[in-house]
């Protein structure tokens, strides 16, 4: 009966160990998260000193300035094999205190090199963080893929001030979400709507531009931007930090490589 009794005792301080050591797992990383800031004694230009444990000291880091007669064209690129459906729903809406951000249910991927890279959220920067011939456009989203050996591939969009957009006035239509909030929203969503016309775009090997900065990143930057109208614009930049974006980071011998459909087509000539 002793023995028994130990057994649960042992159980139940066991089940209150692993419990505790998930909450404060959980509670670290949301310190972690809160630690780094766009601005200030917080923002990038200490990243490295208050994220010890980071990579935003490597030599791979994004964003980066792309000068376009440096970009290599390269007939060894293809078009992104790109397979969104218009009946993939977004999970949840989220303020992280870094930006907005969209979760989406699995569904939505990219083949690249033939590997299957999985879409899991959306977010934005306003400004945008990289550029394009030194110049910065008013907000940049990027979408967020992930193959099963956790390597990730980001999709970034240029967007100007122009003509409305109806894709982002469906995602804005659940807004506001303030800091640390989300909402479930659990509607199917057409990411193909947000895509530039003209896929062609610029990649090269990159990181994280927030916090661990992982070098673990294939970026494609599409080169032709879409419209939205300054007051989409507002409605993020209004619940967003201001300016969140991280400053240009060095290239460090990387090469920028460049597809371009129109040099596809005589090349197969």
């Amino acid at each position: 009966m002793k023995h028994f009794l130990f057994s649960i005792l042992f159980a139940t301080l066991l089940a209150c160990s692993q419990n505790t050591s998930v909450n404060f797992e959980s509670n670290q990383a949301e310190k972690h998260s809160d630690h780094w800031t766009y601005s200030g004694e917080t923002g990038p230009q200490h990243w490295t000193e208050i994220e010890k444990q980071s990579d935003c000291n490597g030599i791979r880091q994004s964003p980066i300035n792309i000068i376009t007669i440096d970009a290599v064209e390269s007939d060894t690129l293809e078009p992104i094999d790109i397979h969104y459906d218009s009946h993939v729903r977004i999970h949840e809406i989220t303020n992280n205190g870094h930006s907005i951000q969209y979760n989406f249910e699995k569904g939505d991927y990219i083949i690249i090199h033939g590997e299957q890279f999985d879409l899991k959220q959306i977010h934005f920067h306003e400004a945008a963080e990289h550029t394009i011939n030194g110049i910065r456009y008013p907000l940049e989203m990027h979408m967020v893929h992930a193959n099963e050996k956790n390597q990730i591939a980001v999709l970034a969009i240029m967007a100007l001030e122009g003509q409305s957009s109806e894709p982002f006035a469906f995602l804005e239509r659940h807004l506001p979400v303030f800091i640390n909030e989300k909402k479930t929203i659990d509607e199917d969503f057409d990411l193909n709507l947000n895509l530039p016309d003209n896929r062609d775009y610029f990649t090269y090997s990159g990181s994280l531009t927030t916090p661990p900065c992982t070098e673990n990143v294939s970026w494609y930057i599409f080169k032709t931007p879409i419209t939205v109208s300054l007051d989409q614009v507002k409605q993020l930049q209004d619940l967003m930090p201001i300016n969140n974006y991280r400053d240009e980071q060095a290239l460090n011998g990387r090469i920028v490589r460049a597809y371009s459909s129109s040099n596809a087509y005589f090349a197969s000539k």
